[in-house]
């Protein structure tokens, strides 16, 4: 089986659950309580998609602002990007934009921006309305989809709709303009948990 290596990294303000999100497609896991991430942090995880295997070398980078300035150091030279927000958290939503301009001006063309709504098992606190998020990421041309790392409902769907969007490696086979459609979550297949972390680090 052919291989290929993806390089991925995680963009947004901190505590929308961007380290929960790569723990529980790596490992399938959840921590209530994830400190919080200095610089940025380095994950793998193989998936495989047809008859290719995707190695994702995964970057998680901080949210904070002071560590802002050192995104281009992770996003540059990688094949997607994923731009996570909290639906519970208005504000965190309105710095997509911001993500999505700077990854225009500073990446290639092809590369596959992927905007995730976190935290969708908090749907009762709900701010981001998810019409709203999927109109614009159909804007841009990126991928939308709603997540919950808590629940673990459409993490491992966010990085197979990654990799069936991404170009493929014979450019001469690449169709401009070909989209991947993702699946609206289904409320009715969350696992039920009685897990009650914080809500900073779903």
């Amino acid at each position: 089986m052919a291989v290929r290596e993806v390089k991925v990294c995680l963009l947004g303000e901190s505590g929308v659950g961007k380290s929960s999100i790569v723990l529980r497609f790596v490992s399938d896991s959840f921590k209530g309580a994830l400190e919080s991430t200095i610089g940025a942090s380095f994950m793998t995880k193989r998936l495989e998609v047809g008859d290719v295997s995707y190695q994702f070398q995964i970057w998680d980078t901080a949210g904070q602002e002071k560590y802002r300035s050192l995104a281009p150091m992770y996003y540059r030279g990688a094949s997607a990007a994923i731009i996570v927000y909290d639906i519970t958290r208005e504000a965190t939503y309105r710095t997509v934009k911001d993500w999505v301009r700077e990854l225009k001006r500073n990446c290639t063309a092809d590369m596959v921006i992927a905007i995730a709504g976190n935290k969708s098992d908090l749907n009762d606190l709900r701010e981001v309305r998810a019409r709203d998020a999927e109109e614009y990421a159909q804007s841009i041309g990126a991928l939308f989809i709603e997540t919950s790392a808590l629940s673990a409902v459409n993490v491992p769907h966010l990085f197979t709709a990654i990799a069936e969007g991404l170009p493929p490696e014979d450019p001469v086979s690449f169709r401009p303009g070909s989209t991947v459609q993702l699946r609206r979550q289904d409320e009715s297949a969350q696992p039920k948990s009685s897990c009650c972390g914080s809500k900073k680090s779903r």
